[in-house]
């Protein structure tokens, strides 16, 4: 390397520099979350990236997405990352699907240099209660680690965050809008996620000035459309960026907990 990750290397050395490079994170929703984790994850070193989101950048994403911009309003979300990332690190290998993730396009989402049994990381950072369970289960069933972002709209303060086991998300408070609530509900059916998923939520009470829905059609890239009703949270700039990190830092403190393992 040319220096770039000098200051890395300074704090975790070569080794777990060079460690780091060969690892494959597949990044789930690429907005004020799932932007964040995956700029911080390819500025450690990381590099290798399957990168899936189906949107396109608009300007109410300016105040909190890492990507927003006037000049960018419009284009692909996937697009605009894959320039990004590699202005970071030319060395990094980008796989995109640009598309609406569900269990029926896993084939193809998961593919190439990026089979399910290849992925050391997920960070889900879907905010569709159905897409999110549906990765989850996917993590889950083949024994991806995976880390998901619960708590992260309708709140302001970003020192109420927190990452937990999902089964310490209640008795921590981070279970206080419907869309944790709901996708809480829906994972009680699946005893295998019932422990064993980490979570960065908040013990924020949710707040939100006015309630806002829009039904939504999506091509889901398997020859069909899904139509949804998508609820718009509240946003502010702060809490979706430190919620976006913290999932960065739960990925590597544990890649190099394991990597410090195996060398002892």
């Amino acid at each position: 390397m040319d220096g770039t990750f000098s200051r890395n290397e300074l704090y975790w050395g070569k080794d777990f520099q060079k460690h780091l490079f060969g690892l494959k994170i597949a990044v789930f929703g690429l907005g004020g979350v799932g932007g964040f984790a995956l700029e911080a994850l390819a500025r450690a070193g990381v590099g290798h990236f399957l990168i899936v989101d189906f949107d396109t950048v608009s300007k109410s994403n300016i105040n909190r997405q890492l990507i927003a911009l006037n000049s960018t309003a419009g284009k692909k979300k996937t697009e605009v990352f894959k320039e990004r990332l590699l202005d970071i690190n030319p060395d990094i290998q980008v796989q995109v699907y640009d598309g609406f993730f569900s269990k029926e396009v896993a084939p193809k989402v998961f593919s190439g240099n990026f089979t399910l049994n290849s992925v050391d990381f997920i960070v889900d950072a879907i905010d569709t209660v159905k897409s999110k369970i549906e990765l989850i289960k996917l993590a889950k069933e083949n024994g991806i680690k995976i880390v998901s972002s619960l708590g992260a709209g309708n709140r302001m303060d970003a020192t109420k965050l927190f990452v937990a086991d999902i089964s310490e998300i209640k008795a921590l408070g981070g279970a206080k809008d419907s869309f944790v609530k709901n996708v809480l509900n829906k994972l009680k059916k699946y005893a295998e996620t019932e422990e064993g998923l980490t979570v960065v939520s908040s013990s924020e009470k949710a707040h939100n000035e006015r309630k806002i829905s829009t039904l939504e059609t999506v091509d889901t890239g398997n020859g069909k459309s899904v139509e949804y009703t998508k609820f718009t949270p509240a946003s502010t700039p702060v809490v979706p960026a430190v919620a976006g990190y913290l999932m960065a830092n739960h990925i590597l403190k544990s890649c190099y907990n394991n990597f410090l393992n195996l060398k002892s």
